[in-house]
């Protein structure tokens, strides 16, 4: 979070290495190091080595785990957004539409997980230039993080611009001018 990520790198690796040594490479607590050293990657734009560490952490927690755990769903998540960035737009849909439906059934429709994995598949959708799609889901989202956050939470905020956007795409001039002055 302080962006010292070499410095955060050299430590999550060796947090890897020590959790491999002492727990074992399918360890929850091994996986979960996996999944924060593919995020970092990410974050450092070394996105074939983040790819590979999300596979490897999504291969363990489905064996570990299960396909449906929310450690399981988070990783899925995780590998969308990856593929998301790398412009694998089919395979993040696939992916993102796994975890939702995954989370839907374990956590419901109103998790925070949820609506984060079906705000993640509304931008993707809005990416793919499929509006309708997208604006279904961000209905959905803004619902339920109004309801958990409140109107004026950073997440109900963007998920609001986003839906505002999509509607001035479309032609939809008054419901965007409406939907502003709600918020």
């Amino acid at each position: 979070k302080q962006n010292k990520l070499d410095e955060a790198e050299l430590l999550y690796k060796r947090a890897l290495e020590g959790r491999e040594e002492m727990l074992g490479p399918k360890h929850s607590s091994t996986l979960t190091t996996v999944n924060n050293l593919a995020g970092l990657f990410k974050k450092q734009n070394k996105l074939d080595e983040a790819e590979l560490l999300y596979k490897r952490a999504l291969e363990g927690r489905e064996e570990m785990l299960g396909p449906k755990h929310s450690s399981t769903l988070t990783t899925v998540n995780n590998l969308a957004g990856l593929f998301k960035k790398q412009n694998k737009l089919d395979e993040a849909e696939l992916l993102y539409k796994r975890a939702l439906e995954g989370q839907e059934e374990m956590l419901g429709p109103k998790h925070s997980s949820t609506l984060n994995t079906v705000n993640n598949l509304a931008i993707l959708f809005y990416k793919q230039n499929k509006l309708d799609e997208a604006e279904s889901l961000l209905k959905w989202a803004l619902k339920g993080y109004e309801e958990i956050h409140g109107p004026k939470h950073s997440f109900t905020l963007k998920t609001v611009e986003l839906m505002i956007h999509i509607l001035k795409i479309q032609g939809r001039i008054d419901e965007a001018n409406e939907l502003k002055l709600k918020y």
